[in-house]
């Protein structure tokens, strides 16, 4: 074989290794190589849909629901079927019982995980594990003044018909102050994006928990041990770190209880108060339905442990109904918390189209509509003759923000922290009030608006002197 001939063959040889080589390659990245998962809405439709529960599956990617087991199903019997179905218990809601977070393990949908457990005797119901967003827009009598510097920018508060506004369209928080301004024996648990406990004008009224009560233990969340709950609870990443990331959280525990009469920032409805931060949703302002359930949870727990937690503060929800979400908050009734809950902003009748959780008919829940400083139903207000049932300044309010700093905000997720501060307000007075009657008092607190007529049942704006009985 000539010389050229030897060359030739073995060019030929080292193309065909070449040639296998890259089929080889393009087998294997054909066989590892998977599509990425597609949104069913784009970013414009989420954006136009903030205040609807979409039924997605939460922040990983196994499908996970909710599902309540009959009364007499074990928890072994619950595991057993579980492991039956290729799927595992995530975690067990101790308040409801029977409730449990079920993770699959392979692969299935939500919805076809719904279909498969509501198919078994043993379940009483499962349901989607919804999206949840936030509710809020972008996204001659005796008296006690505020010295913060910025009160006067608080007409929620004190209307003296600032910047168009109409004097006296307010919840007359300064001839109630001339009563109570609070007490650090009350706890608001305000379930949000977390809170930014550090932030000066919070720092002094939020909660502790006491050394006499135990660190919070959740086998299921925490299985490595007891979580050092100092200052509340991180649903969202399983720990005792309940700091806010997004700030929405923080604005309305500012509204609550920012301390007032500190020469500084502004004056919340309760100067004196505690403030527990749960964080169930993160720096994006999203969470889910299993999330919130987790963080009541908490509450109840607490509660139980000796905690005087007697108010919910919950500025979100979704037209997704939860029957697992609806059973925690009756549990939470049933532990004397009263439930605050905004009514959307979706300038619609919730008599007609229901907005979760404010919509839910259970003895502890009440919706929250939203004013602007003309005492008129806000642009963007839910309303509902017999559904939502109290109005509160919703528009340009002014609170805490991350950083240290202050912005203003709209939204029933504003409104939502008056009324809960009201209520810690008469609790104030009146620590062994039961749910009922709380309840009852603030409705009847009210100045009636012709704007509300109509539109919330008790027609209308809550009223902090009324609610403590200074006028």
């Amino acid at each position: 074989m000539s010389r050229n001939n030897i060359w030739i063959h073995l060019t030929i040889a080292l193309v065909l290794v070449l040639v296998a080589a890259f089929a080889g390659a393009v087998r294997k990245w054909q066989n590892n190589w998977k599509p990425a998962p597609q949104s069913s809405s784009s970013s414009q439709d989420r954006n136009d849909a903030s205040n609807d529960g979409d039924e997605t599956d939460p922040q990983n990617n196994k499908a996970e629901i909710l599902v309540r087991f009959r009364a007499g199903v074990t928890q072994n019997t619950i595991e057993t079927i579980a492991r039956r179905l290729n799927d595992q218990v995530e975690d067990q809601i101790e308040s409801v019982t029977g409730l449990e977070v079920i993770e699959d393990e392979d692969g299935k949908d939500a919805e076809s995980l719904v279909a498969q457990y509501r198919a078994l005797p043993e379940v009483e119901y499962a349901e989607l594990n919804s999206e949840i967003k936030l509710d809020h827009e972008d996204t001659g009598h005796r008296h006690v003044h505020a010295d913060d510097e910025m009160f006067s920018r608080q007409w929620g508060l004190f209307n003296s018909g600032q910047h168009g506004g109409t004097a006296g369209a307010d919840i007359s928080a300064m001839r109630a102050w001339a009563v109570t301004k609070g007490s650090d024996q009350v706890v608001v648990a305000v379930l949000d994006s977390g809170v930014d406990y550090s932030h000066p004008d919070l720092a002094n009224n939020i909660w502790s928990r006491p050394p006499i009560i135990m660190a919070y233990r959740d086998d299921d969340l925490t299985p490595e041990g007891p979580v050092d709950d100092v200052h509340g609870f991180n649903v969202v990443e399983d720990n005792g770190d309940p700091m806010d990331d997004n700030g929405h959280g923080t604005h309305c525990a500012g509204i609550i209880g920012a301390e007032g009469g500190n020469g500084i920032g502004i004056a919340g409805v309760n100067w004196n108060v505690k403030i527990m931060p749960l964080k169930f949703m993160d720096a994006e302002g999203t969470g889910t339905t299993k999330d919130a359930i987790e963080a009541i949870n908490y509450v109840i727990d607490r509660k139980r442990a000796g905690v005087n937690v007697r108010v919910i503060s919950a500025s979100w929800g979704s037209t997704a109904k939860s029957r697992a979400l609806e059973d925690v908050i009756r549990r939470a009734y049933e532990e004397g918390i009263l439930f605050v809950a905004a009514a959307g902003n979706s300038s619609s009748d919730n008599d007609v189209t229901p907005h979760y959780p404010s919509s839910y008919n259970l003895g502890n829940v009440v919706s929250v509509a939203a004013l602007n400083r003309r005492d008129e139903l806000a642009s963007f207000s839910n309303y509902g003759a017999k559904g939502v049932h109290i109005a509160a300044p919703g528009e340009e309010i002014l609170s805490t923000w991350l950083k240290n700093g202050y912005e203003e905000k709209k939204g029933t997720s504003m409104a939502t922290p008056f009324v809960a501060g009201v209520a810690a307000l008469v609790l104030a007075q009146n620590p062994k009030m039961s749910v009922d009657d709380l309840r009852a008092r603030l409705l009847k607190s009210v100045d009636q608006v012709p704007s509300l007529k109509g539109r919330v049942s008790s027609g209308g704006r809550i009223n902090a002197a009324k609610a403590v009985g200074a006028e």
